[in-house]
């Protein structure tokens, strides 16, 4: 006779997005990342920065449940947000960028962000809006070359950090525990609505679920649409938007090449598609038709 309880004492395996990292890294460790600015890491080495920066951002007092903004190009360091946030029992709140000043102010008013990490590009748009953001912030600032960084005197701000630097002054020696799969990991607003952006919020065990439910669906069709293991994958909606559509979890499960393309510019995702040799990707109609118009000029052939 079967034991009605003994489904009790099975392993309850909580679906956290750790586990899409550690379950990647099983495959092939050695597969490429490569970001706009020439970068080129492998998994092994963005396992490692993700602990680094879940180690740094502890040590600097973030803790369960606070919430970091993230405004940056699309790059390997928003793919290690995209894990060592939530990681941590955090929360990411991916602003986007293209959203007015006042819209970005109220968002980020709305998350109750506790840090903003951001890249030095959008430095001017925080300093417009700094007078009226409520909950005072620290700041992890991503630079690219020397460009100067400067905030207005009146920006909240209780601490201002390098994010390359934390990294640098930190260690991998870190270890990601075990907590509710049901524990907030993201939030984003909508675009396109009547009256203030929306926040959507996602857990782990709703992201996980998601990426399983791509990867299934994707990697069982019988046509060119289909991802496999050998496609090389780049996104062409921006991370911030619904989390690139969940597609860099999906890439990441899959262990595929990835790369990321900084700014949406039309000659550089060309050269990155010829260059990167890549073959899967998504977009919206208006950056479908911005990079065929690009390619015609150029006669370029997609393959």
């Amino acid at each position: 006779m079967i034991d009605p309880n003994a489904s009790r004492f099975a392993y309850s395996y909580p679906l956290l997005i750790k586990n899409i990292i550690n379950f990647a890294l099983q495959f092939n460790g050695e597969k490429e990342i490569v970001s706009f600015n020439n970068t080129k890491i492998n998994y092994k080495i963005l396992y490692s920065r993700i602990k680094k920066l879940s180690k740094a951002l502890t040590e600097l007092g973030v803790k369960s449940g606070d919430t970091i903004g993230i405004m940056n190009w699309d790059c390997h360091r928003y793919l290690e947000c995209f894990f060592a946030i939530p990681m941590i029992g955090s929360i990411i709140h991916t602003i986007n960028v293209r959203l007015s000043d006042e819209q970005i102010l109220y968002t980020i008013n709305s998350a109750e962000n506790d840090f903003i990490i951001i890249h030095s590009d959008f430095i001017d748009v925080i300093n417009k809006i700094s007078s009226k953001i409520v909950k005072p912030i620290s700041i992890i600032v991503i630079g690219e070359g020397n460009k100067p960084i400067n905030f207005k005197s009146n920006i909240k701000i209780k601490q201002k950090y390098n994010y390359e630097i934390l990294l640098r002054n930190s260690d991998d020696n870190f270890k990601f525990s075990d907590f509710d799969e049901n524990k907030l990991a993201t939030r984003f607003y909508t675009t396109g609505t009547t009256g203030n952006p929306k926040g959507v919020s996602y857990s782990h065990r709703q992201l996980v679920l998601h990426t399983l439910g791509v990867m299934a669906g994707l990697g069982s069709l019988a046509s060119d649409s289909r991802l496999h293991k050998n496609d090389v994958y780049m996104p062409m909606t921006p991370m911030f938007h619904v989390h690139g559509w969940g597609f860099p979890y999906v890439a990441t499960l899959m262990c595929l090449k990835q790369v990321y393309p900084g700014k949406y510019e039309a000659n550089n995702l060309l050269n990155l598609i010829n260059d990167e040799k890549v073959t899967f990707s998504h977009c919206v109609p208006t950056i479908l038709t911005m990079l065929l118009a690009s390619a015609n000029k150029r006669k370029m052939k997609f393959k």
